[in-house]
């Protein structure tokens, strides 16, 4: 029997009653749209992310439990995982090269909901619609999530809120795919909160942590769903308890209103950025600075000019520290080395990231001599903005670019054929045209085909050095 003092509505229940009430003729058509290219975008990063160290040794130890033919590794003809283990190496595969979509939220929901999503979806092949619906949800309740904590307060915490807001958006979108109700979908909030973490420590020296981030979430929240699906209960004010709810846990600025603030009027994933470039989406702005810098002053670089940059307290504390050549990861979230590289190679793409380029002596030089200054207007702006500038001295004078919202925001947004094209670069063995069918069938067919059309034809894939 449900006690008392369950009944009392709270957050958790009213977000609870919203995920097991949704329907796909709710959502907005532009949320629809939002969500199609979520999923193409992601099984693009993570059909590529398959090939990278980090993803297969994930790979190597979910085979270990045997097989279990539910839900597939991308890319791969037939299912041989347990739903969770599948989760948790696709979400890693699509994390695995800083590709994968973002949110202002300072969160990476893709790879967390889609990877939980189309695993539970394999398994009990889904319409299309209840995928995108289910997706819809993760989505939002996982940026909610982290604009409830306030991102910045808790990102300064030393948090990282894909792991720790990531489980609560699996476990929506699986809770909507499982037809839990609203009792059980609390639990499921509930189970998967108490399993969100993610540390920062993972930028002390550049290790394989932070791709394990994203797979952990998404794993923890298909147990969280399957788990409470069973029966197993979970605290069902997981978010607004004083003693050990995950407000007060993880922020001391916590506020909950963006939970329910218009829960189901407003879609805050609508403002989901898509990558172009291989870097943490903080560092985004910069890079678009930096490109214009060299169409207007020229190229090859004169790596004589100097070049200022402007921070706010986060991008500094996050991505401002003292480059030196170590691991793909570290120049990921290095300001200054995404910085010089756009200001020297005119691109910051995977190839970028190779071993040499890391240890490239003027590259190196060049990333060590950018000035690194304060900037309280960008404190101002950030994260509603991921804004940023760049200027760089030119015959005594500076130029300088300043960029409110980088390529690839709502601002500036990448589209379809945009993300078809960023899917076909990062896997040429696809054909063009299965990306296509793959792209209308999101909607229209079960997720098994989908997964299908996303198997290549006897090519074989390039590992990632």
């Amino acid at each position: 029997m449900t006690s008392d003092r369950r009944a009392i509505p709270g957050a958790t229940q009213e977000v609870a009653s919203w995920i097991s009430g949704l329907d796909y003729g709710a959502l907005p058509a532009r949320t629809r749209e939002v969500v199609r290219l979520a999923i193409l975008d992601t099984a693009g990063c993570g059909i590529y992310g398959y090939n990278t160290p980090w993803a297969k040794i994930l790979l190597k130890w979910a085979r270990a439990g045997g097989v279990k033919g539910e839900a597939r590794v991308w890319g791969e003809a037939k299912p041989t995982l347990r739903p969770a283990d599948a989760a948790l190496v696709n979400g890693t595969a699509s994390h695995a090269f800083e590709l994968d979509d973002y949110h202002n939220a300072k969160l990476h929901p893709g790879a967390v909901v889609i990877p939980a999503a189309l695993a539970v979806a394999e398994k009990c092949n889904a319409p299309g619609e209840r995928l995108v619906t289910a997706v819809a949800a993760g989505y939002e309740v996982m940026i909610r999530s982290s604009l409830a904590l306030n991102p910045s307060a808790a990102r300064l915490r030393g948090w990282h809120l894909t792991g720790v807001c990531g489980p609560f958006g699996a476990a929506a979108a699986c809770a909507v795919l499982m037809g839990l109700d609203a009792e059980q979908t609390a639990w499921a909030l509930g189970l998967a909160g108490t399993q969100g973490a993610g540390l920062w420590a993972f930028n002390a020296d550049g290790t394989m942590s932070k791709r394990l981030h994203a797979g952990k979430a998404a794993h923890s929240g298909v147990l969280a769903t399957e788990l409470a699906a069973l029966g197993f209960s979970g605290p069902t004010k997981i978010y607004e308890f004083e003693d050990g709810g995950v407000l007060r846990a993880f922020s001391d600025a916590s506020d909950p209103a963006p939970l329910t603030s218009e829960l189901g009027a407003t879609y805050h994933l609508d403002s989901t950025s898509v990558k172009p470039y291989s870097c943490c989406g903080s560092t985004h702005a910069y890079i678009d600075a930096a490109l214009e810098l060299r169409r207007r002053l020229g190229s090859p670089w004169d790596a004589r000019r100097r070049v200022r940059v402007g921070l706010s307290t986060v991008v500094d504390v996050q991505c401002g520290f003292p480059y030196a050549p170590s691991t793909a990861l570290n120049a990921q979230m290095s300001l200054r080395y995404v910085i010089a590289a756009a200001l020297t190679d005119g691109q910051v793409l995977p190839s970028q990231f190779g071993e040499a380029r890391l240890a490239d002596p003027a590259l190196t030089a060049l990333a060590a001599k950018l000035d690194l200054v304060k900037d309280p207007g960008l404190d101002r702006l950030y994260p509603e903005h991921f804004a940023g500038w760049v200027a760089a001295e030119r015959n005594g004078e500076w130029v300088r670019v300043d960029v409110l919202d980088p390529t690839g925001s709502p601002a500036a947004p990448v589209d379809a054929q945009g993300i078809a094209a960023k899917f076909r670069g990062l896997n040429p063995h696809l054909p063009a045209d299965a990306i296509a069918r793959a792209a209308a069938a999101i909607e229209q067919r079960p997720a098994r085909e989908f997964l299908s059309l996303l198997v290549p034809s006897g090519a074989e894939r390039v590992a990632i050095a």
